[in-house]
C-alpha cells in the first residue's frame, strides 16, 4: 500500500517542496512498510532512511525510493539534511501531529530549510480509505466477528472480566491477527456504565450485561467493535436500554454517509437516545474514525462541522451508562459513500441471551 504518488501530489496545494514524515502511521501510510525510518517525500522522488534492523526487509519491499542505511557516522537527521541540500528543497512539510517542541526545534537547528506545519496534508489523505486498505480492514473485521463468535461460547457464570479480555486476544491471534488494535475492554454488570473501563476480577454473574469492545490489526489496518450480551434473564430496564442504544446506532448509520457532517451522523443517534429519556447517559461521540490507527480523523461528533469524504471509516457507537447500574454500547464500522455507507460489521446485534 504505497501512497508516495498521492502525497508527492498533494505538495503542490500546500505550496511545498517537500514532506517530512517521521512517524509510524505517517511512515506505514507512505511506504506500506515500518521500519523506525525517515522518509521525505518530494515532487520528483522520494528518500528513505532505516537502520541495520530493517535494511533487507526494505529493500526487498520499498519500491520507488532511494534507500539509505543509517550508521553511527550518518544518522537520519544527517541522511535527511544531505537530501534537502542536494534536491534543494526550500519548504518542507512535517508532521506536527506527532512531534513536540524539543523534536521540532532539533529539526530546526539541523535541516538547511523553512519547515512548515503540515499535518493536515496527511490528514486529509489517510481519512479517505482507497480499496486496498478497505480490504486490509474487512479482513480485519472478519476476524473480530470470528472472535465474536467463539467468545459466546466461552462466556459463563463465575468467569472474570480477565478472561474474557484474554480469550478474545487469543481468538483474534490464532485466527492471523497481528496483534489488538488496542487493549480490549470487557464491563460486567455495573463495571459497564464506564465506557472505558479495565478488565479485572470482577466475576460474571447471572443477570448481568457484559460489554465487548475490542478489535484486531491486519497489515497495518485496524477492526473495532463492541457488543453487549446478557447473562441471564435482563430486567426490563436492561431490556429498554438496549432497544434504545440499537435504535440509535440504527438511525446514525441510516444518516452516515459522505457529504454530510459528523455532527449530523451524531445528532441522529442522539436525538433517539434523548427522546427516550437518556440523553445525559450518552457522554461520548457517535463515532470516530479508524484507519492504521484506531483513533484517526474525521469524528462523527457534535463538533465535526465539516462535510465527511467518500471513503471515510467511521465507528458507529452510541451508548448509554446508568451508574452503579450497567451499561450498553453497541459499535459497527462503516464505510462512507456517496449514497449512503457499508457496514462492515456482520455479528447480530439484537439482544443475545446467554
Amino acid at each position: 500500500m504505497n501512497h508516495i504518488e498521492k502525497i508527492s501530489r498533494s505538495l503542490e496545494e500546500y505550496n511545498l517542496d517537500a514532506m517530512l514524515i517521521t512517524s509510524e502511521p505517517g511512515e506505514r501510510y507512505a511506504l506500506g512498510f515500518q521500519g523506525e525510518g525517515w522518509l521525505l517525500v518530494g515532487r520528483q522522488g522520494a528518500h528513505y532512511s532505516t537502520d541495520g534492523r530493517y535494511i533487507e526487509a526494505a529493500q526487498k519491499q520499498v519500491k520507488g525510493v532511494q534507500l539509505s542505511l543509517i550508521s553511527a557516522q550518518k544518522g537520519h537527521l544527517s541522511l535527511a539534511r544531505d537530501y534537502i541540500r542536494a534536491q534543494r528543497f526550500e519548504r518542507v512539510g512535517f508532521e506536527s501531529g506527532y512531534m513536540n517542541v524539543e523534536q521540532y526545534q532539533r529539526l530546526c537547528d539541523a535541516l538547511p530549510c523553512q519547515l512548515v506545519p503540515a499535518q493536515k496534508l496527511l490528514t486529509q489523505l489517510r481519512a479517505s480509505k482507497d480499496e486496498e486498505e478497505l480490504s486490509a480492514m474487512r479482513r480485519a473485521q472478519e476476524i473480530t466477528d470470528q472472535a465474536f463468535r467463539e467468545i459466546l461460547n466461552f462466556i459463563r457464570p463465575g468467569m472474570s472480566e480477565q478472561q474474557v479480555a484474554a480469550r478474545l486476544v487469543y481468538e483474534m491471534l490464532r485466527r492471523g491477527a497481528r496483534k489488538v488494535s488496542f487493549d480490549p475492554i470487557v464491563a460486567a454488570g455495573a463495571n459497564g456504565s464506564m465506557p472505558h473501563a479495565v478488565p479485572g476480577e470482577t466475576v460474571i454473574q447471572a443477570g448481568m450485561f457484559v460489554t465487548m469492545d475490542f478489535g484486531c490489526i491486519w497489515d497495518g489496518y485496524c477492526s473495532d467493535m463492541t457488543r453487549t450480551v446478557a447473562v441471564g434473564q435482563p430486567t426490563e430496564e436492561m431490556e429498554k436500554v438496549y432497544h434504545t442504544v440499537l435504535q440509535a446506532q440504527k438511525a446514525g448509520i441510516a444518516a452516515a454517509r459522505a457529504g454530510v457532517t459528523g455532527s449530523e451522523i451524531d445528532a441522529a443517534a442522539r436525538q433517539v437516545i434523548a427522546e427516550a429519556g437518556y440523553g445525559e447517559y450518552f457522554t461520548h461521540s457517535f463515532g470516530h474514525s479508524l484507519g492504521l490507527e484506531i483513533h484517526e480523523a474525521p469524528n462523527a461528533s457534535p463538533s465535526q462541522q465539516e462535510a465527511m469524504p467518500s471513503g471515510a471509516v467511521i465507528s458507529a457507537e452510541p451508548g448509554i451508562y446508568l451508574p452503579g447500574k450497567f451499561g450498553v454500547r453497541i459499535e459497527d464500522v462503516l464505510v462512507l459513500r456517496e449514497g449512503g455507507c457499508e457496514d462492515l460489521t456482520r455479528s447480530p446485534k439484537d439482544l443475545i441471551v446467554l
